[in-house]
Formats: C-alpha cells, structure tokens, sequence
C-alpha cells in the first residue's frame, strides 16, 4: 500500500477544475509549455537543415543526399505541427469548459427559474432567485498572473 504525504503536492480530484480562473491558469500554462517546446523544436530544426545544406555527405548522390536530408528533417517539422495544435487546442479546451460548465448550466437554470415564475401563481417578493453557479470569470486582468498549481494549492489547505 503506498502511502501519499502532503510534501508530494496535492491529491488530483475532479474538483480542482471546477473554477474558471483555475481552469484557465492551466491552459495558460499548457500553452506557454507546448510553445516553448514548438520553438525548441523549430530551433533543432532549422539547426538541422542548415547543417545539412552546409555540410551534405559527399559519398550520397545529389537525390539519395535530399531523401536522407527529408527523412531526418521532416519529423521534427511533423513533431512541431503537433506542438503547435496542442497549443491552439488549449484555447478550445477552455472554451468547451467554460460552456459545459458554466454558461449552459446558467442558461438552463434561468429558464426553469423563468418557467417556474410562469406558472406560479404569483409574485411574491420575499422569494429571491437562486444564483446561477459561477456563470462569469473575473477580468483577464486580474488571473492572467496566477498559476495552476498555485491556484490549487490556494483550494488544499497543506
């Protein structure tokens, strides 16, 4: 049985993306990650394929020197690609999340709120409606320094 101590950082649960502000630290921070490994990869690449153009093998013919040249440069072009649609990804993970989670969610209870204010008999002033489940985030100004794990560590008391 393996034994979890609160020095290994916090237990994932379900939970934790449950907030907006959250959700959108990590997608922040996914993307800022993939990019940097995009341009790392962009930089092997074009380290690649100007040492190749500068130093091609002698003993290859001009078409077996471009093929070998091809084979070795395009995975880094293909891993690249991938690197730079997971990061446009993030963007639509956040939106999906924001919609599934929030705005939908807010949309339908205010339309049973509206329905059930339709066929009640009448107004009665001392109900107040119940509040949509965190259906705004607060300005992209004041989370866009937070981090995801801070965030989380912010939630889990030590």
């Amino acid at each position: 049985m393996m034994s979890r101590t609160s020095s290994s950082g916090p237990e994932w649960s379900g939970d934790m993306l449950d907030r907006p502000e959250v959700v959108q630290a990590f997608a922040a921070q996914l993307r800022r990650a993939l990019s940097e490994y995009a341009d790392f990869v962009a930089h092997m690449r074009r380290d690649a394929e100007a040492m190749w153009a500068e130093n091609p093998p002698s003993e290859y013919g001009s078409f077996e020197a471009w093929w070998r040249h091809w084979r070795v440069t395009a995975p880094f072009a293909e891993i690249q690609e991938h690197l730079e649609a997971a990061a446009r990804l993030t963007f639509r993970l956040e939106a999906r999340y924001r919609r599934n989670r929030h705005e939908i969610p807010a949309k339908r209870q205010a339309a049973a709120q509206d329905k059930q204010q339709a066929l009640a008999p009448g107004p009665d002033p001392a109900k107040r409606p119940a509040q949509p489940r965190r259906a705004g985030a607060r300005p992209a100004s004041a989370k866009s320094d937070r981090e995801f794990l801070d965030l989380i560590r912010e939630e889990r008391p030590a």
